[in-house]
């Protein structure tokens, strides 16, 4: 298929599947892609035992890279390479050991080179766990062509 025939929706998901697979950060940290779209990535996430910290809760930082990561993949669907300039997080609860959590990546923005993105982590009874609101910036390059790159560094 070339990529004048791609959809956004298959562009989106080429996308998402070449950063996944260099992503040994996700990949490390269980988790895995529910959905993408132009603009929209869902990913979740198991609390496994090395995440729980002190107080017996998930430690903010795995819930943070979740969101994160949800907020790369959606940030990226368009295969124009978009890193972070910005981002925040409001924990509102706490995940616990066992929990699913679902980070849901929306797109509020997209002008010139930045956009601004909403994302919402929440356990698997739909309770919001954190907000969390990324800013990105568009650099050289496409996601897709680092794939080719990557591949070819390799061989």
């Amino acid at each position: 298929m070339t990529e004048t025939t791609l959809t956004p929706q298959q562009l989106a998901e080429t996308c998402a599947d070449a950063m996944f697979s260099r992503d040994h950060a996700s990949q490390g940290l269980g988790m895995r892609i529910q959905s993408v779209a132009p603009g929209r990535a869902v990913l979740s996430m198991t609390v496994r035992e090395d995440m729980v910290q002190g107080h017996g809760n998930c430690h903010g930082g795995f819930i943070f890279a979740l969101a994160d990561s949800a907020f790369a993949f959606a940030c990226n669907t368009y295969d124009e390479a978009t890193v972070a300039s910005g981002c925040s997080i409001d924990y509102l609860g706490p995940g616990q050991l066992g929990d699913v959590l679902t980070a849901t990546a929306e797109e509020r923005s997209r002008r010139g080179r930045t956009g601004i993105y909403d994302i919402t982590v929440r356990n698997q009874h739909g309770q919001e766990v954190a907000l969390f609101r990324g800013r990105s910036y568009k650099i050289r390059g496409t996601v897709r062509r680092l794939e080719e790159t990557a591949a070819e560094s390799q061989a």
